[in-house]
């Protein structure tokens, strides 16, 4: 099988262009083109006059040889993309393992474990993701916030409640994330979140997805425990894993836990500090969410709205005179803000969208980097300067969980909102006009009021006086990083497996999946290993 790239057809090209021009690059004719399947498709938007879709192609040919030796760099061999399995389970007796936390990560930590035999137990703090839909729905409509039950906790993670964006830029040699694109068309996704460049599912068929997910662990072995908050990691006088002690009284023994709490698991974040724990401070950013008519940021892109593209996207970054940078993050086009809180007397924001993405608005985070420089006093301490600007954007919002929000024109101008303008911001349970200036620290008021005209020079109409702006957004990421080695365990405490974007090593659903993909991997090895080294060792005595 060859693989193909770089190949351009205008946005109304026929059924047949695919096929002829494939021919055409590979210089056959159609009696030696066995069969073809799209890869992938993305867009080419730079020149708006021209728009076309770019397709990379598998293509099966009578002779890849000597195709290959006419030496074109858009042509190679195509890589497998199979699925080899991890190691199966031994026919020995052993503990399962345990997986903590029902996100993303330990969705798919869980299930290629159950797939390979293990049984695994899946402790998730919160409720099954209808449950959670409700209590999520409580704080948006109602201002109801229920804090084990909401768009950070419960089954699914916080990925259910996003733009449900299937890409990332990790780096991928064993394509582990084709693994997790197919269990989820298998569990209910579109096909062509395989071929599409920039996939997404967005939070309705999410919530389906992860029920079928869970019915097909469980159908597998596993066992999931709702509303089982882990309290500690029970360990040995070697610091090796012998269980998790749950909020309820109970323990589970065990000596693999794979540790995929999700990134606002704070209390879990001082337990693992407070047992010692290799953990250590990592950058992370802090904004807003700014919103737009979606019409802008389709005439920017496409020089108008093209409905078979759906709604555009864009990514921006700036750095500013005072050293910092700031982005756009988790760009919902066609969405909403959402309430993203999971702690009393707090506001933090998201962005959201549904498959369709036909809302009004754009939504992304513009948000600052910042680093331990920032928060030098201990390890946990970008915890606190996130709940200090929580706290502040509460108090800021009229303290009932509305938000605190500001128009553009007025932010740029160092004066406080007292109308809304041309755009109604989306954000539940709703929004309090105020001055932003005073819900972040200075640098970043300072960084976003430089960056957002440099945006609006990249993007026509970006700092319109009428866009809004929603604050805060401080859960970009994980503010800690738990140490782990090249076997996926933590270096000072033995059978436990950080994992995820919680642990600081993944950002986003896919790489997160991919993740949770080989810490699975490696609890499977590790079983395995104990299994084996026990048999050669024979019975006791």
């Amino acid at each position: 099988m060859l693989r193909v790239s770089e190949i351009k057809l205008p946005l109304d090209h026929g059924p047949e262009a695919l096929k002829s021009t494939l021919l055409k690059k590979l210089r056959l004719s159609a009696k030696d083109l066995k069969d073809f399947t799209v890869f992938k498709r993305g867009v080419d938007a730079r020149k708006k006059s021209a728009i076309q879709y770019v397709y990379i192609v598998d293509a099966e040919v009578a002779d890849e040889a000597a195709v290959l030796r006419r030496g074109d760099s858009h042509v190679m061999r195509a890589p497998n993309l199979e699925y080899p399995g991890a190691v199966r389970a031994p026919a020995t007796p052993f503990l399962p393992p345990v997986v903590i936390g029902a996100g993303p990560c330990g969705l798919f930590a869980a299930l290629i474990l159950a797939q390979a035999g293990y049984r695994p137990i899946i402790l998730e703090r919160g409720k099954a993701v209808r449950e959670r839909t409700k209590d999520t729905w409580g704080l948006w409509r109602k201002s109801v916030l229920n804090p084990e039950s909401n768009v950070q906790f419960g089954e699914g993670g916080a990925g259910t409640f996003s733009d449900g964006k299937l890409y990332s830029q990790i780096k991928d040699p064993r394509h582990l994330g084709r693994k997790v694109l197919t269990e989820f068309v298998k569990a209910g996704a579109p096909e062509d979140i395989l071929t599409e460049a920039h996939p997404h599912i967005g939070t309705f068929r999410l919530v389906t997805m992860v029920e079928s997910l869970r019915e097909t662990i469980e159908a597998l072995g596993g066992e999931y425990r709702f509303q089982s908050r882990v309290v500690d990691i029970e360990l040995d006088d070697a610091r090796r894993v012998r269980g998790v002690a749950l909020a309820n009284g109970e323990r589970i023994a065990t000596n693999h836990a794979v540790l995929a709490p999700g990134h606002s698991a704070r209390d879990v974040f001082q337990m693992l500090y407070d047992r010692g724990v290799d953990v250590e401070a990592k950058p992370f950013s802090i904004g807003f969410r700014i919103e737009h008519p979606q019409s802008i940021i389709d005439k920017a892109r496409y020089g108008k709205t093209i409905p078979k593209l759906g709604a555009a996207e864009y990514r921006l970054v700036h750095h500013a005179a005072n050293g910092r940078s700031v982005y756009s993050f988790c760009m919902c086009p066609g969405g909403t803000v959402v309430a993203a809180t999971s702690e009393e007397g707090r506001v933090a924001t998201n962005g959201m969208s549904q498959y369709s993405r036909n809302e009004r608005n754009a939504n992304a985070g513009i948000v600052v980097g910042i680093t331990p420089e920032d928060y030098p006093e201990h390890v946990l301490a970008g915890i606190d300067l996130q709940r200090k600007w929580e706290s502040r954007a509460f108090e800021a919002g009229g303290r009932t969980y509305k938000a605190p929000g500001q128009r553009v024109g007025d932010f740029l101008a160092k004066r406080p909102s007292t109308e809304l303008g041309a755009v109604t911001p989306s954000y539940r349970p709703g929004v309090h006009l105020t001055d932003l200036s005073e819900c972040l620290p200075d640098y970043a008021i300072e960084a976003i009021r430089e960056a957002i005209p440099a945006f609006g020079r990249q993007i026509p109409g970006f700092a319109m006086d009428d866009a809004m702006l929603t604050g805060v957004e401080t859960r970009t990421s994980s503010p800690i990083r738990i140490k782990r080695g090249a076997d996926f365990q933590s270096p000072n405490t033995r059978g436990l497996y950080p994992a995820g974007e919680g642990a600081g090593f993944a950002g986003g659903i896919l790489s997160a999946g991919v993740d949770g993909i080989k810490v699975a991997e490696a609890v499977a090895r590790a079983i395995a290993d104990q299994a084996t080294t026990a048999t050669k060792a024979g019975p006791p005595g």
